[in-house]
């Protein structure tokens, strides 16, 4: 289940960086601003960024963050600046203000709900801060989210991660990620991470949230299948079907516009 990224890394490379520059001279910004998290996704992202030319600016903004990908966001951050001399780096250390939100919020019976509803402020919170940067320095968020996230299983936060103004990898599969990441030479520590969203203050990756991992879960958005129990499929890929339609029904609100109630024109005039 699942096949090796086939895309050719180099003319995809070319095409995303020209496509940032025509679309922030088209925007008339001056530059970047990318949230980094120490997955590769961000790490991707930034470096894309980078390589326009413009100013683009890597933010970390720790939350109780695992010191492992403290670690792994700093050594992207420094790589980058080695090799790019338009990167720079910012810290919104955002505990304190995190900590202060938590405490004068109700809280709820519900664990699960709760917990999500506070891991979700994480994103927010967040995205806020990336905003605020943007907002001084005049320029864009670049989307940290990939294909099968943002069009696929809906694995992000509603005007959290998923509030930016323009997403350069979000047609690519993760296993692209991953193949332009090696093509980039994003560090070693970032490329074999699990991935993680870390919003929980755990040590729990995204196949523990999601239940398949992200090969899995591309197998089953490019599955043309369209009924679940296929003679050809294993107990495990029937499994990972139903994942992937439970996720992909739940989260259509996220991957769909805003419904607007239209007024008859009748009730107009």
């Amino acid at each position: 289940m699942g096949e090796k990224s086939t895309i050719a890394v180099e003319k995809v490379n070319e095409h995303i960086v020209d496509w940032l520059k025509n679309y922030a001279t088209t925007a008339k910004v001056s530059g970047f601003v990318v949230g980094i998290s120490g997955g590769i996704d961000s790490a991707v992202t930034s470096t894309l960024c980078a390589q326009t030319g413009l100013p683009t600016l890597c933010v970390e903004m720790p939350i109780h963050q695992a010191e492992n990908q403290v670690s792994r966001g700093k050594e992207h951050i420094g790589q980058l600046q080695k090799r790019f001399s338009n990167v720079r780096n910012a810290e919104a250390n955002l505990t304190s203000i995190y900590d202060t939100f938590k405490a004068e919020m109700p809280s709820n019976n519900d664990e699960t709900k709760y917990y999500l509803a506070l891991a979700n402020t994480r994103a927010r919170l967040r995205m806020t801060t990336l905003y605020y940067f943007a907002g001084i320095h005049s320029y864009l968020v670049a989307g940290t989210g990939n294909k099968v996230e943002d069009f696929g299983v809906g694995f992000y936060t509603k005007y959290g991660d998923g509030g930016v103004d323009l997403s350069p990898i979000a047609d690519l599969m993760k296993s692209d990620v991953f193949a332009l990441g090696e093509y980039l030479q994003i560090p070693n520590s970032i490329q074999e991470a699990q991935p993680t969203d870390g919003l929980f203050g755990d040590n729990r990756t995204d196949e523990d949230q999601l239940g398949a991992s992200y090969e899995e879960l591309e197998w089953a958005m490019l599955e043309k299948e369209s009924e679940i129990n296929q003679p050809s499929h294993s107990e495990r890929e029937i499994e990972v079907l139903k994942i992937y339609k439970k996720l992909n029904s739940v989260n259509k609100h996220k991957m769909e516009p805003i419904p607007v109630c239209i007024i008859p024109k009748e009730f107009k005039e």
